[in-house]
């Protein structure tokens, strides 16, 4: 199954523990993040999907990543969460593609930077778009909750960052977070009214 070509368009929508704005996106990321460790929470909602005959039109999923202080030097923790809802063939197909065994983005991921992958688990995944506000929630397991950065050019868009080499896409809304918790994965976290990093764009990945 590993060998079928696959598509997926639809949002992404992410939060870390680095400060805004996290030293990951613009320095390639060769700087070092804010504290000793970032831990990313990178969640998906596809609205248009296919692994080979498998529609996944619809459905959710997201990548946690735990890196060390520098994210380019690689060890990290990395698993994946696919939406509890999915059929059996569904389950299988985005299994295959969030572990990275599908090639594209997340097996690019995991074959140059992972140490330590702690497998796929499934989850009910509430992906919520409202204007500049995005909001998460995977069962017990991790929400956050972030919001574009506006322009004071009052267009009512938030602030974006062009030109990234980030694997969701190259131009991100910059984004604040109200909260983020992760409890997954042997990963806990809490964070609550501090502002730290958050993201938002389209995506669109194929193999």
């Amino acid at each position: 199954m590993a060998q079928q070509k696959w598509s997926l368009s639809g949002d992404y929508m992410e939060s870390c523990n680095c400060d805004y704005l996290c030293p990951c996106i613009y320095t390639n990321p060769q700087g070092p993040a804010t504290f000793d460790q970032c831990t990313a929470i990178m969640v998906f909602r596809v609205s248009e999907g296919r692994f080979g005959e498998v529609a996944l039109d619809g459905l959710k999923f997201a990548l946690v990543i735990r890196s060390g202080r520098v994210m380019a030097d690689g060890n990290w923790i990395f698993a994946g969460i696919v939406e509890e809802s999915a059929g059996e063939g569904e389950r299988r197909a985005l299994s295959s593609i969030v572990a990275g065994e599908a090639g594209g983005p997340p097996a690019v991921i995991r074959r140059h930077l992972v140490r330590d992958f702690r497998g796929v688990r499934y989850a009910p995944i509430s992906f919520v778009s409202d204007g500049l506000k995005r909001k998460v929630e995977i069962g017990d397991l991790i929400a956050f909750e972030i919001e574009g950065v506006p322009s004071r050019n009052k267009s009512g868009i938030p602030y974006f960052i062009d030109n990234t080499a980030h694997p969701a896409n190259r131009r991100l809304a910059l984004a604040r977070a109200q909260k983020l918790s992760v409890h997954a994965f042997g990963l806990d976290l809490d964070l609550a009214g501090k502002g730290n990093n958050g993201h938002y764009a389209p995506f669109s990945w194929s193999a």
